[in-house]
């Protein structure tokens, strides 16, 4: 009977501390929350970037990519990111994606331009940079070379 009630004991605790996990990703999850503002960007091409992925400003997270959908009227894929309201972003900002690293995901950079006009809410960025893929880029290296006999 003693063993059933450590047991018992022990079970609670650790669904306890599971439930005390789940709660803290969520409260510490990169969501928009109120003092966020969203803006959008086409790109020709995403390779690679999903949804929850940075938006950065000279390296500095200061958003994620909330959504991604396909625009069936130009083919492109039109980003939706969240950024911090605290951090004006102007009009002429160029926004490119890029690899975070040689095994990581990929990330949106932001490059402020010099406009007085700051984006407002729901704006869009026109200047784009599309993804590069990684396997495109390493096969023109590897067959671009030229064989001199």
């Amino acid at each position: 009977m003693n063993r059933n009630i450590v047991e018992t004991i022990v079970g609670a605790l650790v669904l306890v501390v599971a439930g005390l996990f789940v709660f803290y990703a969520f409260a510490k999850s990169d969501r928009a929350g109120p003092d966020g503002v969203e803006i959008t960007a086409r790109f020709g091409r995403i390779d690679g970037l999903k949804r929850g992925a940075d938006v950065t400003l000279s390296g500095v997270k200061i958003g994620t990519v909330t959504a991604i959908e396909l625009d069936r009227k130009t083919y492109q894929a039109l980003v939706r990111m969240g950024v911090s309201s605290s951090v004006p972003i102007p009009e002429d900002t160029n926004a490119k994606i890029v690899s975070e690293s040689l095994l990581g995901g990929m990330v949106v950079v932001l490059d402020p331009g010099g406009d007085k006009t700051m984006l407002k809410p729901g704006g869009e960025i026109h200047n784009t940079q599309d993804a590069i893929s990684f396997t495109e880029l390493l096969a023109k290296f590897m067959f671009s070379g030229t064989g001199s006999k």
